[in-house]
């Protein structure tokens, strides 16, 4: 007999677990026409551009860096062409064929041949091009060009080289270009908007950027803006064909205020001897002349140098690397003391008619130290401009000693000693320009009355970099009123002009000027003998870098016997007078006599650029 309540519970049961499976197919069928909806219509785009992005590769394209020039136009670094011979490896069917027919007209290496072998297959597989051999000669290309028709799937095309045409006249002023690393590769691309990816180069170099000097300062300019090519491609990543092109914007060119007959000039004159040449012209601030030696060859560095002839130059005791113009430390000796004397007639220590009796020492009355003369016997009674003559340095410790220590800090700091005076140099150094914070936070000392006294003849602490002291040259030939120094024209006026608010009459710079004509001209200056070197009037200040403190002279000919123990030679001077339209500094390592040795180098360069 059959039970009726277990027939109704096992159909309970049964509907139950049918529609549970109507609801899980239910549920499915909906899934799937909610992923139909999305795929279709809600995400198409969005699935379209990620299709699209798997379909297509972006290639960069390198722009051309710009050229730079001197100031009259001539070309001073270029981008010098080189032909490559370049093949299309998925194009060619039988390699070892290909190769043999080729080399009956261009002469390839054993080292070319194994280039091709090692790279043709990855080349052929992604459709990439190869480069079989470089810098191809002009008979090479003529050769290549009249049977070009048996090559199809080859072809030369340019690529470049960073070249300096001086690369020794230039190599701190300029400086060179190389290779970058991943961190500035992100960063140059990032202001594109750009993400590093593969790219089609114009330099041998791959990708490259100014390192040092102009190269670095005017990189963004010189540079350019990368192009972009897109392709179609395979599963693979092999290209199939060219969707878009976008140009690249070659870099702009440099018009420097660079001139390259006096930079010759400077290099020269020095040769090999350890210093710098910095010249400027008085209207704009701009920077003529800058040279710093020995220089090196930036080419070598530009375009691959070996690690044995890097080295070399590192550990080279001259440090060819080092930028003396603008990093170089120097004290300014004698030269400072045109700026003192400005101080004590602004000041109302002194005036034109005061006189000292000049023993050739000073004697200190704190303590009775005595700070010596470079003249035994001293030069009598003397008045300032005569102590600007003939360089008086008992003269100038005696106003120093009047001095109030912070009024003179603030006076020489418009001079621009202890600040940075170049708009686009590369690295400058500030220099030093001590005040007694500055001591005791350093050399835990307070500030001695000595200490000022060694100022007042610019040595002791206060030192200057060569393009300070052209800087400092360049204030008191133009009273005052030069622009802040640049490379380029207009950049100076662009970002600053360095006011001064020294409340100097205009006699009492006369006065200086005709002082500092003296130097030279006068028969009782320390620069006379350059009197004959010039057909025009030239002011001037030379000045002893003393290295060693020496009592006599016999004493310093003991230590003059270590060349690197010797005094530094230093001069400024601008001209012509009474209109002066260039300013100069000289410094000579080690080589004595500002006068005698940095003085004929300042003057050639005067004649080169009045000459022009």
């Amino acid at each position: 007999m059959i039970d009726l309540d277990e027939r109704h519970i096992e159909k309970r049961s049964f509907f139950g677990r049918l529609l549970l499976v109507y609801f899980f197919f239910g549920a499915l069928f909906l899934f799937i026409l909610y992923k139909t909806y999305s795929l279709q219509v809600s995400s198409y785009s969005s699935y379209e551009i990620a299709a699209l992005k798997n379909k297509t590769k972006e290639v960069l394209i390198q722009p051309v860096r710009g050229i730079i020039y001197d100031r009259n136009g001539n070309i001073l670094v270029n981008n010098v062409p080189t032909y490559d011979l370049i093949i299309l490896p998925s194009r060619i069917k039988n390699l070892d064929e290909f190769i043999f027919n080729l080399s009956e007209t261009i002469n390839l290496s054993d080292e070319d041949i194994e280039n091709v072998n090692k790279n043709f297959k990855q080349k052929a597989l992604y459709n990439r091009e190869l480069t079989i051999k470089k810098n191809l000669s002009h008979e090479e290309i003529a050769k290549f060009e009249v049977r070009s028709h048996k090559f199809g799937n080859a072809f030369v095309d340019v690529r470049y080289s960073r070249e300096n045409k001086y690369p020794y006249l230039f190599s701190h002023a300029i400086g060179y270009v190389g290779g970058v690393n991943d961190e500035q590769l992100t960063s140059i691309l990032k202001n594109q908007k750009l993400k590093q990816s593969e790219t089609a180069f114009k330099y041998s170099g791959g990708f490259i950027k100014g390192k040092t000097g102009l190269e670095n300062i005017y990189d963004k300019q010189l540079r350019g803006l990368f192009g972009r090519k897109s392709y179609e491609v395979d599963a693979a990543g092999k290209l199939l064909k060219e969707i878009s092109f976008e140009k690249p914007i070659n870099g702009k060119s440099l018009f420097t205020n660079l001139d390259l007959n006096s930079q010759k000039m400077a290099f020269e004159q020095m040769g090999e001897r350890r210093g710098a040449v910095v010249a400027l012209d008085l209207q704009t601030g701009a920077i003529v002349t800058y040279l710093s030696t020995p220089s090196f060859n930036v080419n070598s560095l530009s375009n691959g140098m070996s690690q044995s002839a890097f080295k070399k130059l590192l550990d080279d005791k001259d440090k060819p690397f080092f930028d003396r113009a603008s990093q170089g430390r120097y004290s300014p000796a004698s030269t400072i003391k045109p700026a003192i004397a400005l101080f004590g007639i602004k000041e109302k220590i002194v005036d034109w008619n005061f006189t000292l009796d000049d023993p050739g020492f000073f004697v200190l009355p704190e303590d009775q130290r005595i700070y010596r003369g470079w003249k035994k016997g001293g030069h009598g009674i003397i008045n300032m401009r005569d102590a600007i003559v003939e360089s008086s340095n008992t003269f100038f410790f005696s106003l120093a000693y009047k001095s109030d220590i912070n009024n003179l800090i603030e006076h020489l700091a418009q001079f621009g000693f202890g600040r940075n005076v170049c708009i686009d140099c590369f690295n400058p150094d500030t220099g030093l320009l001590p005040t007694p914070e500055w001591k005791m936070n350093n050399l835990n000392y307070g500030w001695f009355k000595g200490d000022t006294v060694n100022l007042g003849v610019g040595q002791g602490y206060l030192n200057a970099t060569p393009i300070q002291l052209a800087y400092y040259s360049g204030f008191l030939a133009s009273k005052g009123n030069i622009q802040g120094l640049s490379f380029i024209d207009g950049e100076a006026a662009i970002n600053t002009t360095f006011k001064s608010d020294l409340s100097i009459n205009n006699s009492d710079w006369e006065k200086i000027h005709s002082s500092m004509i003296g130097v030279i001209e006068d028969y009782k200056g320390t620069a006379k003998r350059l009197k004959p070197l010039k057909s025009y009037v030239v002011a001037a200040k030379s000045g002893t870098v003393e290295l060693v403190s020496t009592e006599t002279k016999e004493d310093y000919e003991l230590v003059r016997k270590n060349i690197g123990n010797r005094d530094h030679a230093i001069i400024v001077a601008f001209g012509p007078m009474p209109n002066p339209k260039y300013a100069v500094s000289v410094v000579i390592e080690n080589g004595e006599s500002g006068g005698s040795v940095a003085g004929p180098v300042a003057i050639a360069v005067l004649n080169e650029l009045i000459k022009e």
